[in-house]
C-alpha cells in the first residue's frame, strides 16, 4: 500500500469517469484555469497524454494562459525520453508552468549540450533538464580497488562538468539528476562499502554532485531519493530498458513528472508557503466539542494517538523550515484553542498557530480570511481535512489552494502530505526560516490596522525602518529567489539566475537595491528589488521593480521611488523611465507609475506601457528611519522622515 501511494499519486483525486471528454470539450478560448483543472487529478500516462495534447493545441506564440506561467524546458537524455515528455507537459500544467519541450534525437545528449548551436541551445531555454541514468556515465567497477574508484568518480564528475558548461553557455539553468543505483548487489550487503563496485561508484558520484551545486544558480532533482522511495527493483525495468531503453519503469512515469512540475513550479515561485489544517480527526482523534478535552486520542504508545502525533510532528518541522501554520475548524473558539493549551500530548501550541480560526463559518470562508489575515494569495495555501465533504467543497470554491486526498488510515495522513510535495524548495536561506516570524508580525499588523483611527496614525506607530543596499554577495541567494518568485507586485516579471544578479551587482551601467524593512513587530526581511539599466541622454530603465505583498498598504513603494530618485540625482541621471508588463498575476500594479506621478509615454496592444518621471521629482515621505549601507555593510546615511505635515507638527 505505501509504495502505490506514491506510485497513484495518492494525494491527488482520481480523474472523473468523462475526463475524455472534458479534455475534448476544451475551447480554444479555453483558460489556463481550465487546464490547471484537469491537471489536478492523478493521471496516468495515458490521460497524461491527452491533456498534453490539448495543452500544445492551445499554446500559440504570444497566447497566454493564465494563471499558467510559460516556461521551455530542454530535456536531455540518454535513453527514450519521448514517452515521458506529454507526462510532463501534464505535471507541469499540475503545478503552475506553461511547459514547452525542446528534445534532442535519441543518443546525441552530449553533443546538443557540447554544440553552441545545437537545437537545445539555440532554443533558449529557460532550463534544460539533464535525465541522464547511471548508464550515461563511464562507471568501470573495481571492486576494492580505492585509488581506481576515485578516478572513476572524478572522470564521471569531469564528464558531467563538461555537459554543464555547454548548458551554462546557453543562459539556460541546468537541472541536474542525482543517479538511481541498479537493484542488482554484487557483494550484497558490502556494495555499498566496497570501493569500485558500482553501488560505491554511485553513491561517491551521488555525493560530489550535491556537493559541487551549492551556492551555485543549478537546480537539483534528487531521482535517487525518489527512487529510494518506491524501491529501486519498482523503478528500473530490465525488460522496457531492452526493448525501448527507457530509463525507469513506465509505471513510474506520472510520479517521476509530478516532481518535476513542482521542481519547476518552485523555480517560478510556486510553491506553497501555508498549512491550514482542520482540528478534529485530523490532529487528533475524536471530536473535542463532543469527547471533551480527555476523550480525544492524542497519547504516546497509543497506536491511533501516534498517527495524529506524526500529522503535527511533520506540521511543527514544515514551521521549522519556514511554513505558515494555520487553523481552520467548525469548532467553538474557546473549546478548540483549549486543547492547544492544556492537553499535555499536544505537540502543536496556540503560539505555533499564526492565525487560528475556529467558528462555524464554511471553511472556504475561513481560509480566504487566513489569506488575508497573512497577506498572502490563495495559490500559497493547503489544506488538510479529513472530512471528504469539506475537502470537495473547498476545491470547488477555491481552486487555487491544494487540498490533498487523505487515506482511510490515519496513520498516512503525514506520509501524503509530505509526498503531495506542495512545499518544494529550490534553495533555503536565513529569510526562508524566518519567514514564519514574518507572517506573525504581518498578522499583528493587521489587527493593529484594524484598530488603529486613520492610516497616518497606523503607518506612524509601525516606527517603520527602511534599508537601502547594492546588491552583494550575501544577499544574491535571496535577491535572485524573490526575482523569481514574485509575481503579483513585479513591475515586468524578468527572470534572472544567480549568476545574472552577480553580473548585475559589479555592472556599472547598473543601479542596483535590496531593500530591507523592520518595524516594531520585528523584522521583515528582504522586501524589495531594485535593478535599474543606463540608457542614453542621462536616463535610467526600471528593469526589474518588485515587492513583497508582505508590506502592501504601508506606502513603502513612496520610499523606494525616492531613493532611487536620490541616487539618480547623485549619479547624474536626469530622467527615469519605468515599465509595466502586463501577466495574468500582476495587474494589482498596473496603475503603478500612474499613482507615484510617472507620465505615460508608449503602450502596446498587450497592455505593456512606458512610464517617464524627472530625477528631480521631490517624493513626499513616509514616517519611517532610512538607512543606506555599502555593499560592505557600512552606514553611509541615516535620516529620520516625516510627511511635511508632520515636521511642521514637530517644529
Amino acid at each position: 500500500m505505501s509504495c502505490e501511494l506514491f506510485l497513484d499519486l495518492a494525494w491527488l483525486p482520481r480523474p472523473p469517469t468523462e475526463f475524455k471528454d472534458m479534455c475534448r470539450r476544451l475551447a480554444p478560448a479555453a483558460s489556463g484555469a481550465d487546464i490547471q483543472h484537469l491537471a489536478s487529478f492523478a493521471l496516468d500516462t495515458t490521460q497524461s497524454t491527452r491533456l498534453a495534447r490539448v495543452i500544445q493545441m492551445l499554446q500559440e506564440p504570444g497566447h497566454p494562459l493564465p494563471p499558467l506561467t510559460p516556461l521551455k524546458l530542454g530535456v536531455l537524455a540518454n535513453g527514450t525520453i519521448d514517452l515521458v515528455i506529454p507526462a510532463l507537459i501534464a505535471g507541469a500544467a499540475r503545478h503552475g508552468i506553461l511547459l514547452e519541450c525542446v528534445t534532442a534525437d535519441y543518443g546525441l545528449f552530449a553533443q546538443e549540450a557540447l554544440d553552441p548551436s545545437s537545437r537545445i541551445n539555440a532554443a533558449r531555454c529557460d532550463a534544460v533538464l539533464l535525465a541522464l541514468d547511471y548508464r550515461a556515465f563511464p562507471f568501470v567497477p573495481a571492486a576494492g580497488n580505492a585509488a581506481a574508484a576515485a578516478a572513476n568518480i572524478d572522470e564521471a564528475v569531469g564528464f558531467l562538468n563538461r555537459i554543464r558548461e555547454g548548458i551554462a553557455g546557453s543562459g539556460a539553468v541546468c537541472i541536474l539528476q542525482t543517479l538511481a543505483p541498479p537493484a542488482e548487489a554484487l557483494f550484497g550487503s558490502m556494495d555499498r562499502s566496497l570501493p569500485g563496485t558500482l553501488r560505491h561508484l554511485i553513491d561517491g558520484f551521488n555525493r560530489r554532485l550535491v556537493a559541487e551545486l551549492e551556492g551555485t544558480a543549478e537546480v537539483l532533482l534528487d531521482v535517487a531519493a525518489i527512487a529510494e522511495t518506491v524501491g529501486l527493483a519498482r523503478w528500473h525495468s530490465p525488460s522496457q530498458w531492452n526493448l525501448a531503453k527507457l530509463p525507469f519503469a513506465d509505471s513510474c512515469v506520472p510520479l517521476y513528472a509530478d516532481h518535476v512540475g513542482r521542481l519547476l513550479g518552485a523555480m517560478r515561485g510556486k510553491a506553497r508557503r501555508c498549512l491550514v489544517v482542520d482540528l478534529d480527526n485530523t490532529l487528533w482523534a475524536g471530536v473535542i466539542g463532543d469527547d471533551g478535552l480527555h476523550g480525544i486520542m492524542l497519547a504516546e504508545g497509543d497506536a491511533v494517538g501516534e498517527a495524529y502525533r506524526s500529522v503535527q510532528r511533520l506540521a511543527l518541522a514544515l514551521r521549522e523550515r519556514g511554513i505558515v501554520l494555520a487553523v481552520s475548524s467548525k469548532n467553538t473558539d474557546e473549546v478548540a484553542r483549549r486543547v492547544f493549551r492544556e492537553h499535555p500530548e499536544m505537540l502543536i501550541r496556540e503560539e505555533h498557530i499564526t492565525v487560528f480560526q475556529a467558528n462555524w463559518d464554511d471553511k472556504a470562508t475561513n481560509i480566504k480570511a487566513i489569506a488575508d489575515a497573512l497577506s498572502l494569495g490563495l495559490e500559497s495555501m493547503v489544506f488538510l481535512d479529513d472530512n471528504p465533504v469539506e475537502r470537495a467543497l473547498v476545491r470547488q470554491i477555491l481552486p487555487q489552494v491544494a487540498v490533498p486526498e487523505l487515506p482511510d488510515d490515519p496513520a498516512l495522513y503525514a506520509r501524503t502530505l509530505a509526498a503531495a510535495g506542495y512545499f518544494e524548495a529550490t534553495a533555503f536561506s536565513a529569510e526562508d526560516r524566518q519567514r514564519v516570524a514574518y507572517y506573525e508580525g504581518n498578522a499583528r499588523r493587521v489587527a493593529l490596522q484594524e484598530r488603529a483611527g486613520d492610516i497616518d496614525s497606523y503607518l506612524a506607530s509601525l516606527e517603520m525602518e527602511i534599508t537601502f543596499r547594492p546588491f552583494d554577495r550575501t544577499g544574491r541567494s535571496r535577491i535572485a529567489q524573490l526575482i523569481n518568485k514574485s509575481n503579483q507586485f513585479n513591475l515586468t516579471t524578468r527572470r534572472y539566475t544567480e549568476a545574472e544578479v552577480a553580473a548585475a551587482e559589479s555592472d556599472p551601467r547598473c543601479m542596483t537595491l535590496q531593500v530591507r524593512l523592520a518595524d516594531r513587530f520585528g523584522d521583515n526581511g528582504m522586501i524589495s528589488v531594485v535593478i535599474c539599466r543606463t540608457l542614453p541622454e542621462a536616463t535610467w530603465e526600471i528593469d526589474t521593480w518588485l515587492m513583497s505583498c508582505r508590506v502592501l498598504g504601508r506606502n513603502v513603494e513612496q520610499m523606494v521611488l525616492r531613493e532611487i530618485l536620490q541616487q539618480a540625482r547623485e549619479a547624474g541621471i536626469r530622467k527615469l523611465v519605468g515599465i509595466y508588463r502586463p501577466t495574468d498575476r500582476n495587474a494589482m500594479v498596473r496603475d503603478h507609475y500612474a499613482k507615484l506621478g510617472f507620465t505615460p509615454i508608449a503602450s502596446e496592444d498587450d497592455g505593456s506601457s512606458r512610464w517617464i518621471i524627472d530625477a528631480g521629482t521631490e517624493i513626499e515621505p513616509v514616517p519611517m528611519r532610512v538607512l543606506r549601507t555599502s555593499p560592505e555593510g557600512t552606514a553611509i546615511g541615516d535620516t529620520l522622515c516625516f510627511p511635511p505635515a508632520e515636521d511642521q507638527r514637530l517644529a
